[in-house]
C-alpha cells in the first residue's frame, strides 16, 4: 500500500529509525487530500502550510536526537469542534462560520506537545449533533466505501478521512455514539474513552454530562498510541479524572486466553435489531474470540430505550442551554436537522431532566455487577451504512441506539471492523469495559484484530471521480399531535422566546410525542433518597 495508507504505528517506527521523513509523509497526504477530498468532503479546512511547517520542525527535532515519542511527526486531523488557536473552528454551522478561537483545546495541545502534525479541520454533523444535513454552508462528508452512503455521525469527517487515507488518525467526540457510529460505518477503529480520561476543555459542548473526546484510527494499536498522548488530568476541566495513565500499548499482547466476555446479544438481536448480514458477522466475531481462548456468556442489560430516554432528556436540555441565545435570535441560521432535535428541549420539563439524572445513578449501579463478572462486554455496532436519501430528522427520535447505553454508563467503548457486506460496506462490533479499563478494551479489540484479515482492505478511490448528487432537504415529518397540543407547543415556544417559521414549528411538533414518551418512560414513584447522578461533593 502507498505511504498514506501506513498506520501510525508503522510510520512511528520508521520515523524513529529515520527511514521515513515526516515532511514527505505529510506532503503525500496533502497531495492525496487535494486529489480525493472533493468527492468525500471530509475536510472543511485543510491546513497544508501549517502541516508542512510542523513536519519540518518534527524532522529537525528528530534529526537532532529529540524524539518525543510515537506521535512525533504523525499527521492527524481534527473534527471541527476542537478549538484551534488562530484557525477557524465552525462546528460545521453557519452560526459560527467566522469563529476563530484564541486558544487550542487541551487535547490539541497534548497532540502538539507530542509532535503531531495538523492536516486540517474535518466535517462534523452540526455542532456534533444534527445531521447529515443538506442545508449547511458545507456539504456532509461521504462514505469512502460508497459515496452515495452516509458516514455516520457526528464525527463524520474523521471517519471518512481515516478510512480513505487522508489522515493517519483523527479526533472525534462521542455523546451518544458519535465516535463509534462513523468508525463502524467507515470500517475504522474508534474509541470512546472513559468519561473524564480526556479533557473536554476547548471542545464545543454538545452535552456537559455525556461528551467524550477520543481517537479514531485504522488500527487498535494506533488508537492506543493516540490515547497515550491524549490522556491525563486537566485541572481546568471539572469532569477530568485525576488518575495515573497506564501504558496502553503494553496491554496489546494478543493474549485473551481465559478472559470472561459478556455478550449483549439481546441488544442487537431484539432490542435494536441489526440486519441479518450484521448478525452473521457478529456470530463469526464471537467465534474468533472463543478461538482465542476467551470464555463467552450471553448477558442482558435493561432496554436500550431506557438509556436513550435518560441521555436525551439530559443532553438535549444541556445542548439547548449552550445554543439558547442563537436559537432565539436566528433559528434560520441553523440546519433543519439540528433544529429538529434541539428545539424539542423546550418541551423537556425540569423534573424530567432530574428524573433522568436519578435514573442514571441507578443504571450505573446496575452495571457494576456485570463489570465485576466480565472483563469486557461485546455487542454489535451500527451498520451497514445507509444511503443519504434514506435519512429523516425524525429518526433521531424514533430509532433506538446500540451505542448510547455506554455513554450513560461512562466506561470505555470501542468500535472495530468485523467484516464487510457483499456490497463492500463495513460491519462492526463494540467492545465495552468498566470505567478506566480502557487498556482491557484495547487488549481484547487488538487480539481480535490480529486474528482477522479486515485491516488488509481499504476503500478504492479514483481522483477526479464525481460523486452522486446529494438529496434535497427532506420535508418535515407530519406531527402526530392534536390541535390543542399544537396550541400548547406554540405557547411554550413563545414563552421560550422563540420565533419559528412554519417549517421550524413543524419540526418541533413532530418531536413532541417522543419527548412525552421518553419522559413517561422514566416517570415512576421514587424515594426521596434517590439522588441524581450530578450531585457533587467537595474535596
Amino acid at each position: 500500500m502507498p505511504e498514506e495508507f501506513t498506520t501510525i504505528a508503522e510510520a512511528a517506527a520508521r520515523i524513529a529509525a529515520r527511514d521515513l521523513s515526516p515532511v514527505e509523509l505529510t506532503r503525500a497526504l496533502i497531495d492525496r487530500i487535494e486529489a480525493l477530498d472533493p468527492q468525500l468532503n471530509a475536510y472543511l479546512l485543510p491546513t497544508p502550510d501549517l502541516a508542512l511547517d510542523q513536519a519540518r520542525k518534527a524532522e529537525a527535532e528528530i534529526a537532532a536526537g529529540n524524539h518525543r515519542g510515537p506521535m512525533h511527526g504523525i499527521p492527524f486531523a481534527l473534527k471541527d469542534i476542537f478549538c484551534t488557536a488562530g484557525i477557524r473552528t465552525t462546528g460545521h454551522s453557519r452560526t459560527a462560520i467566522d469563529h476563530v478561537p484564541k486558544q487550542d483545546a487541551a487535547t490539541v495541545t497534548r497532540l502538539y506537545d507530542a509532535g503531531a502534525v495538523l492536516l486540517g479541520k474535518l466535517a462534523t454533523h452540526e455542532f456534533a449533533h444534527g445531521g447529515p444535513s443538506f442545508d449547511l454552508p458545507w456539504p456532509p462528508a461521504r462514505n469512502p466505501w460508497n459515496t452515495a452512503h452516509v458516514t455516520g455521525g457526528s464525527s463524520s469527517g474523521s471517519g471518512a478521512a481515516v478510512a480513505a487515507g487522508l489522515a493517519l488518525g483523527a479526533m472525534g467526540s462521542d455523546t451518544g455514539g458519535s465516535i463509534r457510529n462513523p468508525a463502524a460505518l467507515c470500517g475504522i477503529v474508534g474509541l470512546k474513552p472513559t468519561y473524564g480520561l480526556l479533557s473536554r476543555r476547548g471542545v464545543w459542548t454538545n452535552s456537559f454530562s455525556y461528551d467524550h473526546a477520543g481517537p479514531m484510527a485504522w488500527t487498535v494499536r494506533d488508537c492506543a498510541l493516540m490515547l497515550q498522548a491524549l490522556a491525563g488530568h486537566d485541572p481546568l476541566d471539572p469532569a477530568s479524572a485525576a488518575r495515573a495513565v497506564p501504558d496502553y500499548a503494553t496491554a496489546l499482547t494478543g493474549d485473551i486466553q481465559g478472559l470472561r466476555i459478556g455478550v449483549l446479544r439481546e441488544l442487537y438481536e431484539d432490542d435494536v435489531p441489526v440486519p441479518p448480514v450484521a448478525r452473521a458477522a457478529m456470530e463469526a466475531a464471537l467465534d474468533v474470540l472463543r478461538g482465542l481462548g476467551a470464555v463467552l456468556e450471553d448477558v442482558r442489560i435493561r432496554p436500550a430505550a431506557d438509556y436513550y430516554a435518560v441521555k436525551v432528556l439530559t443532553a438535549e436540555a444541556e445542548l439547548y442551554a449552550v445554543h439558547e441565545q442563537a436559537l432565539r435570535a436566528r433559528p434560520g441560521d441553523f440546519g433543519e436537522d439540528f433544529l429538529g432535535r434541539s428545539l424539542a428541549a423546550i418541551l423537556i420539563r425540569a423534573e424530567d431532566t432530574i428524573q433522568a439524572q436519578r435514573e442514571r445513578r441507578i443504571m450505573l449501579a446496575e452495571m457494576r455487577p456485570l463489570h465485576d463478572r466480565y472483563d469486557v462486554l461485546v455487542t454489535a455496532a451500527p451498520g451497514p451504512a445507509a444511503r443519504f436519501e434514506s435519512w429523516r430528522t425524525i429518526h433521531f427520535w424514533q430509532k433506538g441506539s446500540l451505542t448510547t447505553p455506554f455513554n450513560v454508563t461512562g466506561g470505555p467503548a470501542l468500535s472495530q471492523c468485523i467484516g464487510y457486506t457483499p456490497e463492500g460496506l463495513p460491519l462492526a462490533m463494540q467492545v465495552v469495559g468498566q470505567p478506566f479499563a480502557d487498556a482491557q478494551v484495547l487488549r481484547v479489540a487488538d487480539a481480535y484484530e490480529r486474528a482477522t484479515p479486515w485491516r488488509d482492505r481499504r476503500p478504492v478511490l479514483v481522483g477526479g471521480a464525481t460523486p452522486p448528487p446529494l438529496p434535497p432537504v427532506p420535508e418535515p415529518t407530519p406531527a402526530e399531535v392534536t390541535a390543542a397540543e399544537r396550541d400548547t407547543i406554540a405557547l411554550v415556544a413563545r414563552r421560550a422566546g422563540l420565533t419559528l417559521d412554519e417549517r421550524q414549528f413543524a419540526l418541533l411538533c413532530a418531536a413532541a410525542p417522543y419527548v412525552a414518551g421518553m419522559a413517561g418512560r422514566l416517570r415512576r414513584p421514587r424515594a426521596f433518597t434517590e439522588e441524581p447522578v450530578n450531585v457533587f461533593a467537595f474535596g
